[in-house]
């Protein structure tokens, strides 16, 4: 099954939009974790399978693994959601971005390293630098292109022959290198009115939607402007309000419950 596939099926049988992110700060842990040399992957654990019912989609953040020596924690962490969780993807947010044999590198990385079922592209070096992921037609490959950061107006909203930078970006991906139905894009929640520009131009590709929750992004502006005309479309990204919603051994417990009232929240404008 390709990730499409799947995240149109996680959408309907999960009835979310929810995708949970996976930035794990062992600064944050609960002190039962503190100090035990996978508390990494135990932490992620719990968190994965107290949500994921209610998600349709996990984001593991690269940086908070790699920069605590913790891949093999990543790579075990991926295989217990395919083998526990089937059905649900995972998407490796590293927002690589290079070109030619660098690329072809990275792409292994991804889908054959870690066994993701997407990843996270930076775009703006343009065509080539996306093809090597293009060529595992099963995974998902999902551009940067309106992010929720406030500096990514200093370049995204450049005039490029009459239309915004991103707007270049969400055309090219959609109209010329989308040939075989992988891409998805970046789309900020902090900015609901590019949201809905980037889903005119794209039609119904799947957008990711990071910056609600501890970002402030508007639940309801989000959802009415992106979703779909069958009410899916999105991937609603929030991390840190679920991951650290406790602060104790029920840490799992009190993150389910603030992924359910996330996807409820998002379910009411669908």
């Amino acid at each position: 099954m390709t990730f499409t596939q799947q995240l149109a099926a996680a959408w309907q049988k999960n009835n979310s939009l929810l995708c949970v992110g996976l930035d794990p700060d062992p600064a944050k842990f609960p002190a039962h974790l503190k100090g035990r040399d996978d508390a990494i992957f135990e932490f992620c654990k719990g968190i994965v399978d107290a949500t994921a019912d209610l998600a349709c989609s996990f984001k593991p953040q690269i940086a908070y693994f790699a920069a605590r020596r913790a891949e093999d924690q990543l790579e075990a962490l991926i295989a217990h959601i395919h083998d526990q969780h089937p059905g649900i993807p995972v998407i490796l947010d590293s927002k690589r971005g290079d070109i030619g044999s660098t690329a072809e590198q990275y792409a292994v990385e991804a889908f054959e390293r870690y066994q993701a079922d997407a990843v996270t592209v930076n775009p703006y070096m343009g065509r080539d630098s996306v093809e090597p992921y293009l060529a595992y037609p099963d995974k998902g490959v999902i551009l940067l292109c309106r992010t929720s950061n406030p500096g990514g107006s200093d370049l995204q909203f450049l005039d490029v022959n009459g239309e915004k930078l991103y707007e270049r970006v969400a055309r090219l991906a959609a109209q010329d290198w989308n040939t075989t139905g992988q891409i998805g894009l970046v789309v900020g929640a902090t900015f609901p009115t590019e949201i809905a520009r980037v889903r005119a131009i794209v039609g119904d590709m799947p957008l990711l939607v990071p910056g609600i929750g501890a970002q402030g992004g508007d639940i309801e502006a989000t959802v009415k402007a992106g979703k779909t005309g069958n009410a899916t479309g999105l991937m609603i990204n929030s991390s840190r309000a679920i991951l650290y919603a406790g602060k104790d051994e029920g840490f799992a417990a009190a993150a389910r419950l603030a992924a359910q009232e996330t996807r409820d929240a998002i379910n009411l404008y669908r």
